[in-house]
This record gives structure tokens, sequence and C-alpha cells, in this order.
């Protein structure tokens, strides 16, 4: 018994090839080679019958970044494998914290919150997480205060998502960052603070703010540290209306920013 435990550690450590150890499920006896049945794998946007609907954006190498011409690129890399003889798979993540689906914290744009220790670990998951209202912005400019009042949105509602013209120009599925994206100006973040009880905004694209407006904006929604900003959310196929949103980025101590998993159930 002792030995068979000093074996396994061996193997765990490393020091031992797995191919020296039949008992290792993930490896094919030499008979199963060549006959195994062809393995199919299905990504779903939707489960359970359609009731959940998966709104973050899956990682990919041609996805846009921040000011990128040729896209996010490698951002996972695999660092020990199976082929070459270890126990198991081990990939390497590096990415911007502020790519693909992700969320914005206070430090983000304020340097005293960011020495402050204001990460995406102090956000609260109670914001981030219930009854949320999707909303189809006008199409043709970025979301000023005329476009907010326009909207008509009722106080009490917390969680809004701002579907714009970026997802109908699908700009989160092309690999060069686009400037011309619709986003928030600074008096239609002014007026959402001022007259609405949102505490998250979510957008469908790289960042909440219109690049034209950038700071500023981000200035208005944060200087609180009452208002979540969820960014490149995957709206396509949705219809407006009132959902449950959950959101869980990452704990990410330290982090500005972090990548966020948002779903959505009808």
């Amino acid at each position: 018994m002792a030995t068979a435990q000093f074996l396994l550690l061996l193997l765990f450590l490393g020091i031992v090839s797995p191919a020296a150890s039949s008992a290792h499920p993930g490896y094919p006896e030499p008979a199963e080679c060549g006959g195994e049945l062809e393995l199919t794998v299905v990504r779903k946007e939707e489960y359970g019958g359609g009731r959940i609907v998966d709104i973050s954006h899956a990682y990919r190498e041609d996805m846009p970044g921040w000011e990128l011409e040729e896209g996010l690129g490698r951002f996972l890399r695999l660092t020990r494998s199976m082929e070459d003889g270890d126990v198991a798979y081990f990939s390497e993540i590096r990415l911007p914290a502020h790519s693909g689906t992700h969320v914005d914290a206070p430090g983000h744009v304020f340097r005293r919150y960011f020495e402050a220790g204001f990460d995406v670990d102090t956000l609260d998951l109670d914001d981030l997480n219930g009854p949320a209202l999707l909303v189809d912005v006008p199409r043709d400019k970025n979301i000023t205060a005329e476009v907010m009042e326009s909207l008509h949105i009722p106080r009490g509602v917390r969680r809004v998502l701002f579907r714009t013209l970026n997802t109908d120009r699908q700009l989160m599925w092309k690999r060069q960052f686009d400037t011309s994206y619709v986003g928030f100006m600074k008096d239609g973040a002014q007026w959402l603070v001022d007259n609405t009880d949102i505490k998250l905004v979510g957008i469908d694209y790289l960042s909440v703010a219109a690049y034209d407006d950038l700071i500023p904006s981000h200035l208005v929604f944060l200087k609180s540290r009452e208002i979540i900003l969820v960014e490149a959310l995957k709206l396509d196929n949705v219809k407006p209306g009132i959902y449950n949103l959950h959101c869980l980025p990452l704990r990410l101590r330290g982090a500005e920013g972090a990548p966020i998993r948002c779903i959505l159930i009808k």
C-alpha cells in the first residue's frame, strides 16, 4: 500500500512518466488507440431550453482589444501537456483586464480610489445580480441626455443593459478596434446619475463611454463608487424587456478591471 502511494506521489510530481502507469484514465490503453469514437464539442449560447442566455463573449484570439489593430491575439498558452508526459494539461492566461466582457472598478479612472484599494473585489454582488431591464437605444447617435430622457426608464430600476448600434454592426466580432462605437457622452452619464436609480450600466462594446468623451463619462459614472460598469456584453438576439441578471467578476484583488461572466434568466 505504501509503495503504491509513493508511486502516485512521484507521478504527480512529474518524476515518473504517466506512461509507466496504466491507472491514469486520461491515457487510452494501447488496444483503444485509433478505435475511439469521434468526439464532438457543442458550444451553447442558451441553456435550459432557452431560459438561460449567456450574454458574455467567449474569449478568442481575433476578438477586438482596446486600441488594438490586430485583435486580442494569443492569450492562452499550455505550460504542461499530456503529450509531453505530464499527468494533466495546465494553461497560462495572459490578457488585459479590460478585454472581452468585463467590469470596471472605481479605481479605473480615479487615482485616489486605486491607491485606497477600490478594486473589483470590492464591488457589490447585490448590484451585480438581480432584475435588469434591457433597452434598445436609438441607432443614430451616442447616448446623450436627450437619448436618456427619451428612454423613459422608471425610477426604481437598478440595472439597465443598453443595446446600441454596436450590436447591429457586430463590432465585438471584428478584429480591429473601432473608435466609432456608440457609448455615453458626459451629459448622458450625468443625466443617468441625476435622474435614475441605476446602479449597474451594461453596454455592448469595450467601453461604456463614447470614444470622444471617454474619461469625462467614466468620471461621472465612477465618482460616487455606487455605479458598476459592465462592458462588451453580447446582446444579439435578446428581446428588450426585464430579466434576472447574474454577473460574477473574477476576484482579482488590486485590479481595476476584470473579466466577468454574465447571464440572463428569462
